[in-house]
Protein backbone atom coordinates (compact mmCIF):
# COMPACT_ATOMS: atom_id res chain seq x y z
CA UNK A 1 0.00 0.00 0.00
CA UNK A 2 1.14 3.42 -0.55
CA UNK A 3 2.15 5.24 2.71
CA UNK A 4 2.20 8.84 1.08
CA UNK A 5 -0.51 10.92 2.94
CA UNK A 6 -1.54 12.72 -0.16
CA UNK A 7 -1.41 11.67 -3.99
CA UNK A 8 1.97 13.04 -5.78
CA UNK A 9 1.41 16.47 -7.10
CA UNK A 10 0.45 16.84 -11.04
CA UNK A 11 -0.90 19.06 -13.62
CA UNK A 12 -3.98 19.48 -11.94
CA UNK A 13 -3.06 20.18 -8.56
CA UNK A 14 -2.95 24.06 -7.43
CA UNK A 15 -2.42 22.98 -3.71
CA UNK A 16 -0.25 20.37 -2.29
CA UNK A 17 -0.74 20.19 1.97
CA UNK A 18 2.36 17.87 2.85
CA UNK A 19 3.26 16.00 6.74
CA UNK A 20 2.38 19.94 8.18
CA UNK A 21 2.60 20.51 11.56
CA UNK A 22 1.62 23.07 13.91
CA UNK A 23 1.90 23.66 17.56
CA UNK A 24 1.59 26.15 20.02
CA UNK A 25 3.87 26.59 22.99
CA UNK A 26 2.01 27.59 25.89
CA UNK A 27 4.77 28.19 28.78
CA UNK A 28 5.86 24.41 29.99
CA UNK A 29 2.96 23.14 27.80
CA UNK A 30 2.94 22.14 24.00
CA UNK A 31 -0.38 22.30 21.92
CA UNK A 32 -0.26 20.00 18.76
CA UNK A 33 -2.67 21.70 16.92
CA UNK A 34 -2.01 20.33 13.50
CA UNK A 35 -0.09 16.97 12.74
CA UNK A 36 0.92 15.53 9.99
CA UNK A 37 -1.87 17.36 8.13
CA UNK A 38 -1.44 16.22 4.19
CA UNK A 39 -4.13 16.58 1.36
CA UNK A 40 -3.95 17.89 -2.24
CA UNK A 41 -7.15 20.76 -4.23
CA UNK A 42 -7.26 20.78 -7.84
CA UNK A 43 -7.55 23.67 -9.83
CA UNK A 44 -10.78 24.83 -10.06
CA UNK A 45 -12.47 22.38 -7.47
CA UNK A 46 -14.10 22.42 -4.20
CA UNK A 47 -12.26 20.80 -1.31
CA UNK A 48 -13.97 20.28 1.83
CA UNK A 49 -11.95 19.86 5.36
CA UNK A 50 -14.98 18.61 8.20
CA UNK A 51 -14.38 17.88 11.85
CA UNK A 52 -15.62 18.94 14.90
CA UNK A 53 -14.82 21.80 16.56
CA UNK A 54 -10.82 22.41 18.13
CA UNK A 55 -9.77 19.65 15.91
CA UNK A 56 -7.37 21.63 13.54
CA UNK A 57 -9.62 22.80 10.58
CA UNK A 58 -9.01 26.57 11.27
CA UNK A 59 -4.88 26.12 12.16
CA UNK A 60 -4.62 24.76 9.20
CA UNK A 61 -6.24 27.25 7.00
CA UNK A 62 -3.92 29.66 9.12
CA UNK A 63 -0.56 27.68 8.63
CA UNK A 64 -1.19 27.73 4.59
CA UNK A 65 -1.67 31.66 4.87
CA UNK A 66 1.08 31.35 7.28
CA UNK A 67 -0.72 33.97 9.80
CA UNK A 68 -0.10 31.54 12.75
CA UNK A 69 0.29 33.67 15.66
CA UNK A 70 3.77 34.10 16.88
CA UNK A 71 5.67 33.96 19.35
CA UNK A 72 3.32 30.88 20.64
CA UNK A 73 2.67 29.22 17.28
CA UNK A 74 5.02 27.76 14.68
CA UNK A 75 4.86 25.99 11.83
CA UNK A 76 7.24 22.75 12.54
CA UNK A 77 7.08 20.78 9.74
CA UNK A 78 6.17 20.17 6.30
CA UNK A 79 5.57 21.73 3.02
CA UNK A 80 2.80 23.38 1.69
CA UNK A 81 3.07 23.38 -2.55
CA UNK A 82 1.33 26.49 -4.17
CA UNK A 83 1.83 26.67 -8.37
CA UNK A 84 4.91 24.44 -7.41
CA UNK A 85 6.12 26.50 -4.80
CA UNK A 86 6.92 26.22 -1.24
CA UNK A 87 5.30 29.14 0.54
CA UNK A 88 6.99 28.02 4.44
CA UNK A 89 10.18 28.63 2.50
CA UNK A 90 9.17 32.15 0.96
CA UNK A 91 10.56 35.28 2.05
CA UNK A 92 7.67 37.50 3.79
CA UNK A 93 7.73 39.65 1.45
CA UNK A 94 7.19 37.36 -1.28
CA UNK A 95 4.23 35.58 0.89
CA UNK A 96 2.74 39.11 1.06
CA UNK A 97 2.08 39.07 -2.57
CA UNK A 98 1.18 35.63 -2.51
CA UNK A 99 -1.24 36.01 0.65
CA UNK A 100 -4.85 38.22 -0.56
CA UNK A 101 -3.44 38.49 -3.99
CA UNK A 102 -2.58 34.88 -5.50
CA UNK A 103 -4.80 32.94 -2.10
CA UNK A 104 -7.47 34.80 -0.08
CA UNK A 105 -9.20 34.09 3.00
CA UNK A 106 -12.69 34.96 4.21
CA UNK A 107 -12.56 34.38 8.16
CA UNK A 108 -15.19 33.37 10.32
CA UNK A 109 -16.82 36.12 11.91
CA UNK A 110 -17.15 39.09 9.27
CA UNK A 111 -17.47 41.73 12.39
CA UNK A 112 -14.31 40.85 13.91
CA UNK A 113 -12.41 40.97 10.72
CA UNK A 114 -13.68 44.53 9.36
CA UNK A 115 -12.33 47.69 10.38
CA UNK A 116 -14.81 49.42 12.67
CA UNK A 117 -13.77 53.21 12.30
CA UNK A 118 -13.54 52.92 8.23
CA UNK A 119 -16.04 52.34 5.36
CA UNK A 120 -16.03 49.36 3.77
CA UNK A 121 -15.49 51.17 0.67
CA UNK A 122 -11.96 52.03 1.70
CA UNK A 123 -11.11 48.98 2.93
CA UNK A 124 -11.99 47.04 0.01
CA UNK A 125 -9.93 49.89 -1.83
CA UNK A 126 -6.77 49.33 0.45
CA UNK A 127 -6.95 45.91 -0.67
CA UNK A 128 -7.16 46.31 -4.18
CA UNK A 129 -4.23 49.23 -4.25
CA UNK A 130 -2.16 46.87 -1.79
CA UNK A 131 -2.16 43.91 -4.81
CA UNK A 132 -2.57 45.76 -8.06
CA UNK A 133 -1.32 48.78 -9.83
CA UNK A 134 -4.60 51.09 -9.96
CA UNK A 135 -5.03 54.65 -8.71
CA UNK A 136 -7.42 55.32 -6.10
CA UNK A 137 -9.93 56.44 -8.43
CA UNK A 138 -9.82 52.95 -10.34
CA UNK A 139 -9.95 50.88 -7.21
CA UNK A 140 -13.04 52.74 -5.94
CA UNK A 141 -14.61 51.86 -8.86
CA UNK A 142 -13.65 48.27 -8.78
CA UNK A 143 -14.72 48.47 -4.99
CA UNK A 144 -18.46 49.43 -6.52
CA UNK A 145 -18.66 46.65 -8.93
CA UNK A 146 -17.67 44.11 -6.85
CA UNK A 147 -19.95 45.19 -4.13
CA UNK A 148 -23.03 44.81 -7.21
CA UNK A 149 -20.87 41.32 -8.05
CA UNK A 150 -21.88 40.02 -4.59
CA UNK A 151 -25.36 41.12 -4.68
CA UNK A 152 -25.11 44.15 -2.77
CA UNK A 153 -27.81 46.44 -3.79
CA UNK A 154 -26.95 50.17 -4.27
CA UNK A 155 -23.87 49.40 -3.81
CA UNK A 156 -22.35 53.51 -4.93
CA UNK A 157 -23.86 53.98 -1.43
CA UNK A 158 -23.84 51.18 0.60
CA UNK A 159 -19.66 51.58 -0.48
CA UNK A 160 -19.26 54.35 2.01
CA UNK A 161 -21.17 53.16 5.03
CA UNK A 162 -19.64 51.29 8.13
CA UNK A 163 -20.23 47.75 8.86
CA UNK A 164 -21.66 48.15 11.93
CA UNK A 165 -24.68 49.77 9.57
CA UNK A 166 -25.08 46.17 7.69
CA UNK A 167 -26.92 42.73 8.74
CA UNK A 168 -24.59 39.59 9.02
CA UNK A 169 -25.41 38.26 5.24
CA UNK A 170 -24.18 41.91 4.02
CA UNK A 171 -20.91 42.21 5.92
CA UNK A 172 -20.42 38.48 4.71
CA UNK A 173 -21.05 39.80 1.18
CA UNK A 174 -18.25 42.28 1.80
CA UNK A 175 -15.40 40.09 3.06
CA UNK A 176 -16.08 37.68 -0.43
CA UNK A 177 -15.89 41.35 -1.85
CA UNK A 178 -12.82 41.57 -0.29
CA UNK A 179 -11.17 38.32 -0.89
CA UNK A 180 -11.82 37.89 -4.77
CA UNK A 181 -11.02 41.88 -5.79
CA UNK A 182 -7.09 40.22 -7.26
CA UNK A 183 -9.52 37.27 -8.47
CA UNK A 184 -6.96 34.41 -6.44
CA UNK A 185 -6.45 31.35 -7.67
CA UNK A 186 -7.33 29.26 -4.46
CA UNK A 187 -10.20 30.93 -2.28
CA UNK A 188 -10.05 29.83 1.45
CA UNK A 189 -13.93 29.86 2.90
CA UNK A 190 -13.69 29.63 6.74
CA UNK A 191 -17.23 28.80 8.25
CA UNK A 192 -18.61 31.02 5.55
CA UNK A 193 -22.19 30.88 6.86
CA UNK A 194 -21.59 30.78 10.47
CA UNK A 195 -24.49 32.66 12.64
CA UNK A 196 -26.15 33.05 9.25
CA UNK A 197 -30.05 32.29 8.42
CA UNK A 198 -30.88 29.56 6.29
CA UNK A 199 -31.55 31.21 3.86
CA UNK A 200 -28.77 33.59 3.71
CA UNK A 201 -26.25 30.46 4.05
CA UNK A 202 -27.69 29.73 0.37
CA UNK A 203 -27.37 32.71 -1.24
CA UNK A 204 -23.45 32.91 0.23
CA UNK A 205 -23.20 29.42 -0.70
CA UNK A 206 -24.57 30.03 -4.72
CA UNK A 207 -22.27 33.12 -4.58
CA UNK A 208 -19.41 31.51 -4.15
CA UNK A 209 -20.15 28.67 -6.56
CA UNK A 210 -20.83 31.37 -9.12
CA UNK A 211 -17.78 33.28 -8.62
CA UNK A 212 -15.45 30.39 -8.75
CA UNK A 213 -16.98 29.54 -12.00
CA UNK A 214 -16.27 33.13 -13.47
CA UNK A 215 -12.92 33.31 -11.99
CA UNK A 216 -12.33 29.41 -12.26
CA UNK A 217 -10.58 29.67 -8.36
CA UNK A 218 -10.23 26.70 -6.04
CA UNK A 219 -12.15 26.87 -2.96
CA UNK A 220 -10.57 25.01 0.21
CA UNK A 221 -14.65 24.76 2.00
CA UNK A 222 -13.98 24.49 6.04
CA UNK A 223 -17.21 23.75 7.70
CA UNK A 224 -18.58 21.32 9.79
CA UNK A 225 -21.79 21.28 8.24
CA UNK A 226 -21.63 17.99 6.27
CA UNK A 227 -25.42 18.44 4.16
CA UNK A 228 -22.97 21.64 2.37
CA UNK A 229 -20.50 19.49 2.21
CA UNK A 230 -22.23 16.59 0.37
CA UNK A 231 -23.97 19.33 -2.13
CA UNK A 232 -21.06 21.86 -2.63
CA UNK A 233 -17.36 19.75 -2.39
CA UNK A 234 -16.07 17.62 -5.17
CA UNK A 235 -13.28 16.35 -2.76
CA UNK A 236 -13.60 16.06 1.06
CA UNK A 237 -10.50 15.71 4.05
CA UNK A 238 -12.02 14.55 7.60
CA UNK A 239 -10.32 15.57 10.66
CA UNK A 240 -9.92 14.39 14.59
CA UNK A 241 -7.98 15.61 17.16
CA UNK A 242 -5.28 17.48 14.53
CA UNK A 243 -5.20 14.76 11.92
CA UNK A 244 -6.62 14.01 8.91
CA UNK A 245 -8.74 10.84 9.40
CA UNK A 246 -9.88 10.02 5.90
CA UNK A 247 -9.47 11.70 2.40
CA UNK A 248 -12.24 11.20 -0.66
CA UNK A 249 -13.98 12.37 -3.33
CA UNK A 250 -17.10 13.42 -2.06
CA UNK A 251 -19.66 10.73 -3.47
CA UNK A 252 -17.43 7.98 -2.22
CA UNK A 253 -17.42 9.37 0.84
CA UNK A 254 -20.86 10.19 1.46
CA UNK A 255 -21.61 6.10 0.28
CA UNK A 256 -19.34 4.71 2.00
CA UNK A 257 -17.17 5.96 4.35
CA UNK A 258 -14.36 4.05 6.05
CA UNK A 259 -13.07 5.47 8.99
CA UNK A 260 -15.57 5.16 12.58
CA UNK A 261 -15.23 8.49 13.06
CA UNK A 262 -17.06 9.37 9.33
CA UNK A 263 -19.63 6.79 9.94
CA UNK A 264 -20.25 8.04 13.18
CA UNK A 265 -20.98 11.60 11.92
CA UNK A 266 -23.09 10.26 9.00
CA UNK A 267 -24.95 8.34 11.18
CA UNK A 268 -25.74 11.56 13.20
CA UNK A 269 -27.69 13.77 10.49
CA UNK A 270 -31.61 13.81 10.25
CA UNK A 271 -33.30 12.31 7.35
CA UNK A 272 -36.37 12.48 5.60
CA UNK A 273 -38.53 9.50 7.32
CA UNK A 274 -36.59 9.09 10.34
CA UNK A 275 -39.22 9.28 13.18
CA UNK A 276 -39.22 8.15 16.81
CA UNK A 277 -36.13 7.51 17.64
CA UNK A 278 -32.62 9.67 18.91
CA UNK A 279 -30.41 10.26 16.48
CA UNK A 280 -27.06 7.91 16.97
CA UNK A 281 -24.38 9.86 18.66
CA UNK A 282 -20.52 9.34 19.10
CA UNK A 283 -19.63 8.20 22.77
CA UNK A 284 -17.40 10.18 24.65
CA UNK A 285 -15.96 13.62 23.96
CA UNK A 286 -13.13 15.20 21.72
CA UNK A 287 -9.78 14.81 23.56
CA UNK A 288 -7.36 17.20 25.24
CA UNK A 289 -5.03 18.62 23.22
CA UNK A 290 -2.48 19.07 25.95
CA UNK A 291 -3.47 15.06 26.74
CA UNK A 292 -4.11 13.14 23.89
CA UNK A 293 -4.48 9.42 23.99
CA UNK A 294 -1.71 7.04 23.20
CA UNK A 295 -2.46 5.37 19.37
CA UNK A 296 -5.34 5.91 17.40
CA UNK A 297 -6.53 9.30 19.10
CA UNK A 298 -9.93 7.90 18.00
CA UNK A 299 -9.83 4.54 19.93
CA UNK A 300 -11.74 5.74 23.66
CA UNK A 301 -14.42 6.87 21.86
CA UNK A 302 -14.45 4.23 18.73
CA UNK A 303 -16.60 1.38 18.91
CA UNK A 304 -14.16 -1.06 17.56
CA UNK A 305 -10.59 0.61 18.15
CA UNK A 306 -12.01 0.69 22.20
CA UNK A 307 -10.45 -2.96 22.55
CA UNK A 308 -8.33 -3.41 20.35
CA UNK A 309 -4.71 -3.06 21.55
CA UNK A 310 -3.18 -2.35 18.26
CA UNK A 311 -5.25 0.87 18.31
CA UNK A 312 -4.51 1.64 21.46
CA UNK A 313 -0.42 1.75 21.37
CA UNK A 314 -0.12 2.15 17.81
CA UNK A 315 -1.49 5.20 15.69
CA UNK A 316 -2.04 4.72 12.04
CA UNK A 317 -1.21 6.69 9.53
CA UNK A 318 -2.85 7.70 6.87
CA UNK A 319 -2.54 5.25 3.59
CA UNK A 320 -4.43 5.06 0.49
CA UNK A 321 -7.15 2.14 0.96
CA UNK A 322 -7.62 2.00 -2.64
CA UNK A 323 -7.43 4.35 -6.08
CA UNK A 324 -8.16 7.82 -4.63
CA UNK A 325 -9.18 6.83 -0.88
CA UNK A 326 -7.01 7.20 2.09
CA UNK A 327 -7.82 6.08 5.65
CA UNK A 328 -5.75 6.56 8.47
CA UNK A 329 -7.70 3.66 10.51
CA UNK A 330 -6.25 -0.38 11.33
CA UNK A 331 -9.89 -1.43 10.79
CA UNK A 332 -10.63 0.22 7.58
CA UNK A 333 -6.91 -1.40 6.27
CA UNK A 334 -7.52 -4.66 7.29
CA UNK A 335 -11.36 -4.74 5.88
CA UNK A 336 -9.93 -3.79 2.38
CA UNK A 337 -7.62 -5.84 2.62
CA UNK A 338 -10.07 -9.10 3.54
CA UNK A 339 -11.84 -7.73 0.27
CA UNK A 340 -9.30 -7.63 -2.15
CA UNK A 341 -8.72 -11.01 -0.99
CA UNK A 342 -11.66 -12.12 -1.70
Amino acid sequence: MNVRSIPKQNNGTLLSVENVSTYFFTGEDVVKAVQDVGFSIKKGKTFALVGESGCGKSVTALSIMRLVPAPQGKIVGGEIIFNRQNLLALREKDMRHVRGNEISMIFQEPMTSLNPVFTVGNQIVEAIKLHQKKTKSQAWADAVELLGKVGISDPAQRVRQYPHQMSGGMRQRIMIAMAVSCEPSLLIADEPTTALDVTIQAQILDLLDNLQEQNRMSILLITHDLSVVAERADDVAVMYASRIVEVADSQSLFAEPLHPYTQGLLKSLPRLGFSGKRLPTISGAVPDPLRFPSGCKFHPRCPIGCSDRRCQTVEPILREVEAGRYVACWYAEDRKQSSERE
